[in-house]
């Protein structure tokens, strides 16, 4: 008996996940963890620690960025087609905090060809948005899980 479509596109998404996070040293080195995943989707978190703030004693943008960015890569390469950035843009809301949980939701918008469109939102532990990102991504050659791996399928989107 063979699973349905959407059950082997889950679970390919979440080996392309486990994947690239066990190759992603930069993520795991801000304390990131990948909280969920799902073709066009992921959601990642992040502490702020005290050597993460700016001058004005809130989270320096740079590492709001980097998890908002996480979040899109993680996101964009979950079809298990190698997907690189190609644009972003990022809006400050409100700032983030010492010892805040943030949390970064990055959905897919547009798929088509080789170009996605993807919105994160990321959020305090509050549930309150603190910066708005909309990347574009570009598929390259090549797969994160060869599609021949246990677990994996064919058909990267």
């Amino acid at each position: 008996m063979h699973a349905d479509p959407q059950e082997q596109q889950q679970r390919l998404a979440e080996l392309a996940g486990k994947t690239m996070y066990e190759r992603d040293p930069a993520s795991r080195a801000l304390g990131m963890t990948l909280d969920a995943i799902r073709p066009g989707y992921a959601r990642m978190s992040m502490p702020v620690r005290a050597d993460m703030l700016n001058g004005h004693g809130s989270c320096h943008g740079g590492y709001i960025f980097m998890l908002a960015d996480s979040a899109f890569a993680f996101a964009c390469n979950s079809h298990n087609a190698n997907t690189v950035g190609a644009g972003c843009s990022i809006d400050y809301l409100a700032p983030g905090r010492e010892g805040d949980l943030l949390s970064a939701e990055a959905v897919e918008q547009a798929l088509a060809g080789k170009t996605g469109v993807y919105d994160v939102t990321v959020r305090n532990g509050e549930g309150r948005a603190i910066a708005l990102f909309r990347g574009k991504s570009h598929r390259v050659a090549g797969t994160l899980v060869p599609v021949d791996a246990p677990g994996a399928t064919t058909g990267a989107a």
